[in-house]
């Protein structure tokens, strides 16, 4: 089945190229039809109009034309696609020049002899100390590295528009707090199952609670609930209790 398309311009050859160029066909091989050859009206300023064409279309040609333009729309997506993953880095590139910045500042009034190192990566900034006074870097419970975090990532967002996460570890502090805060979840759930009452492992910071959070969101036999107020708060294990078939049963 054929479709039309129509086409107007300043005269007949203006409509055909017009035809030509949006079809993508050349003018000797279109099919169409003059409805109009127009006219220049009066001096050219009163009663002009423009000359119409119609376009025959078989359906294959319908088809390359709706082909064209949704590549021309996918090629425009991918340009903006690009263009915004571009701007992204510019600004994690940023960011992380910001951090590095940032942190050798306050290492340095802290711990002499320190390196620093970064990476960025999924829209985090990722910085990392080695050398110098580790413990002192550190920190009781790993204290003033979350100090040196909470800085670092505030100095790194306050030009922009959306948050940047930042992450800072220092000799591998993280990696080692992450297995000691599994295995000490671990044991503690195991406690609050058998005497069957809440147990409190206390004063974490966010980054120490979501690990525990996350390590025991598949264990069936307890829950976790952060308890009190501000950055530093105590995590409560509790015991889930039996349902009544359960209970039935045993």
């Amino acid at each position: 089945m054929s479709k039309f398309k129509e086409f107007q311009g300043k005269n007949v050859d203006k409509a055909l190229e017009k035809a030509s160029a949006e079809l993508n066909v050349p003018v000797e091989k279109l099919n169409y039809e003059i409805i109009s050859y127009g006219s220049s009206g009066i001096f050219g300023l009163v009663g002009v109009k423009k000359a119409k064409i119609k376009v025959t279309l078989d359906e294959g040609e319908q088809i390359c034309v709706n082909t064209q333009e949704e590549a021309k729309k996918h090629a425009i997506s991918l340009v903006n696609d690009a263009f915004e993953v571009k701007e992204s880095d510019k600004k994690l590139d940023k960011a992380l020049e910001i951090g590095l910045d940032a942190l050798s500042r306050i290492v340095n009034k802290i711990s002499g002899d320190a390196k620093i190192k970064g990476y960025s990566k999924d829209n985090k900034v990722y910085l990392e100390v080695s050398g110098g006074n580790s413990g002192v870097l550190i920190g009781k419970h790993g204290q003033t590295l979350d100090a040196m975090q909470y800085i670092v990532e505030k100095i790194v967002n306050k030009a922009n528009d959306r948050r940047i996460r930042v992450q800072v570890d220092v000799e591998g502090y993280l990696e080692n707090r992450k297995s000691n805060l599994r295995r000490l979840a671990s044991r503690m759930a195991d406690k609050a199952r058998r005497i069957r009452k809440p147990v409190t492992i206390g004063q974490l910071n966010a980054y120490d609670r979501r690990i525990i959070h996350l390590h025991l969101k598949d264990n069936r036999s307890v829950r976790t609930q952060s308890v009190g107020e501000g950055y530093y708060r105590k995590l409560m294990i509790l015991p889930r209790r039996k349902s009544r078939n359960r209970e039935r049963k045993n």
